[in-house]
């Protein structure tokens, strides 16, 4: 029995010395979105507070897991007025729904280095399955900090009247349909 539980300890012990943590390097990255406005324009926007992290054993990140979080009230699209709209009950609820998330469930190879990412994404308090189109641009040494960084590219569409965001503002007033994207570097964390 002692050496099976040794044994059991080994084998967990090497499969989290695998696990690699990335972290967002926010310099390099941004978390955007776009809407279309009276059907004929687009308007984007981002988020400026933000966090993310990948969880991987594989150096190609074929098991990878994404977990990432915005701050509602650092949405931004360059217009004060509109800001303080998107703020309020219409549609973020920053005082009652502070952050959206999303946290991965699946990756499925896509092609060389493309992947689908699926996973559960938590928008004015409502959890609804999504899927991204993930890009893994790959791996280098940053020449300054001499750390390895990996690059990402995740977009995706997703239907507010899914989350029953901005419900008072129909189509053709605002598309249901809202794209976003997220890209960036992260940097090895352990």
């Amino acid at each position: 029995m002692k050496k099976l539980l040794t044994l059991i300890a080994a084998v967990a012990l090497n499969v989290t010395a695998f696990a690699q943590t990335w972290k967002v390097d926010k310099a390099h990255s941004h978390l955007s979105f776009t809407i279309t406005h009276l059907a004929v324009s687009d308007v984007d926007g981002s988020f400026k507070s933000y966090d993310a992290t990948i969880t991987a054993d594989k150096a190609d990140f074929s098991d990878a897991k994404f977990d990432f979080s915005a701050n509602t009230s650092s949405v931004s699209t360059d217009n004060d007025q509109r800001d303080g709209h998107l703020k309020g009950e219409d549609f973020f609820n920053v005082a009652k729904y502070p952050t959206v998330t999303f946290k991965s469930t699946s990756i499925k190879s896509a092609g060389t280095n493309k992947y689908k990412l699926g996973g559960n994404m938590t928008l004015n308090g409502v959890t609804k399955p999504v899927v991204f189109d993930l890009v893994y641009r790959g791996t280098i040494t940053n020449p300054m900090s001499k750390a390895p960084v990996a690059g990402f590219v995740a977009t995706g569409t997703i239907k507010r009247s899914d989350f029953k965001f901005g419900s008072k503002y129909g189509s053709p007033m605002l598309s249901d349909e809202v794209t976003f994207k997220a890209a960036g570097e992260f940097a090895k964390a352990n």
